[in-house]
């Protein structure tokens, strides 16, 4: 009769095959289900690849995900995820130096959006899948897009954090603005053409008339055509009420999944004004030129 050490053994073995079984074939994705997994159990995924997708049909026990490698990154970076549908059964966590956990994605979320954490240099990157108890077995799927990217910034800003129906709407304070514009990902300065509301994903969608882009750290804006100006399409959330307005505003945010989400959009000459009176006082983080 086989002893406990070795039926630990076993299903050590058979739940490493079911994982292995799950990846795509160029290993940046993975699905699988709870059904062969072991009560209590954690299961170890490893992906290495910048972006990909999870499916965890049938949500039970718990997955440890690893991203970029085994080995912690030398470089701090930052991790985005999107639910792919409305995300039922588990909740995701963000594992952090010491065993804490930082909430990214919970029972309910909608497909829209994104929630991101930042990691530091040589912390290792992983996340933590929980499945959430219920009383059936009915049919539930944790499901979501990750993107992974170096990223040099002291720290990830708040507005960067939660992206979609559950940020936060607020002016930006100058001391915020001078900062945005040094770290953002896009920076554009130009005029609204319109916006467009999605109540399904809770999004609004900024049509711009581009100007001029000062600063994109992915393609996401291009100016051409006639008089130098181009179009771009920037989301911000729903509930923030953003509606069209005259004159040219300093458009800045974050690129996620290949889209451009909004994070400060204060007018020109607001944005002109808090930058010449920092710079004066030696207070600027950093050269912007506007002309």
């Amino acid at each position: 009769m086989p002893t406990p050490a070795l039926l630990c053994a076993l299903c050590f073995c058979l739940l490493a095959a079911a994982a292995r079984a799950g990846y795509s074939e160029d290993r940046c994705s993975w699905r699988g289900s709870g059904l062969t997994q072991e009560p209590g159990s954690v299961g170890q995924l490893s992906l290495a690849c910048a972006e990909g997708e999870i499916e965890w049909l049938y949500p039970a026990g718990a997955l440890r995900l690893t991203l970029g490698g085994s080995e912690p990154g030398a470089q701090p970076g930052i991790v985005c995820l999107r639910p792919t549908r409305p995300f039922a059964g588990a909740q995701v966590f963000a594992e952090r130096a010491g065993g804490a956990l930082e909430l990214l994605l919970a029972e309910g979320q909608r497909p829209a959006g994104a929630r991101c954490a930042r990691w530091g240099p040589r912390e290792r990157r992983a996340l933590f899948l929980q499945a959430t108890p219920h009383p059936d077995l009915s049919r539930r799927v944790a499901s979501f897009r990750f993107e992974l990217r170096e990223d040099g910034r002291l720290e990830l800003p708040p507005q960067a954090r939660s992206l979609g129906a559950d940020a936060t709407c607020r002016p930006c304070s100058h001391a915020e603005l001078l900062l945005a514009v040094c770290t953002s990902d896009f920076v554009i300065y130009g005029s609204i053409l319109g916006v467009a509301h999605d109540a399904e994903l809770q999004e609004s969608v900024i049509t711009v008339a581009a100007a001029r882009v000062l600063r994109q750290t992915l393609p996401v804006f291009r100016v051409g055509g006639s008089g130098g100006q181009g179009q771009a399409s920037i989301r911000t959330p729903l509930h923030c009420g953003v509606h069209p307005g005259p004159g040219t505003f300093l458009f800045m945010g974050w690129s996620r999944f290949g889209e451009a989400w909004l994070g400060c959009a204060p007018r020109l000459q607001e944005f002109s004004r808090a930058y010449a009176a920092a710079h004066a006082d030696h207070l600027h983080p950093c050269e912007v030129v506007l002309d």
